[in-house]
């Protein structure tokens, strides 16, 4: 589902390549995550709990 589509103001993930490009936006209490090469698919959407805790595991290389 598509929501705050005209508000989210998305930004290339810092773990973005030339072949694996992800965007995030970030709006009250969610964070919505899409593909930077087709952004017209939409995007997902998590609790901001939930992607900072797997932005966490990523980063101490658990993922």
């Amino acid at each position: 589902m598509n929501l705050f589509p005209n508000t989210l103001i998305f930004r290339k993930s810092s773990y973005s390549d030339r072949n694996n490009c992800v965007e995030v936006a970030d709006a009250s209490g969610v964070s919505a995550i899409r593909d930077s090469q087709h952004p017209d698919t939409g995007h997902i959407m998590f609790p901001a709990t939930e992607w900072d805790a797997f932005l966490a595991e990523v980063k101490n290389d658990r993922l």
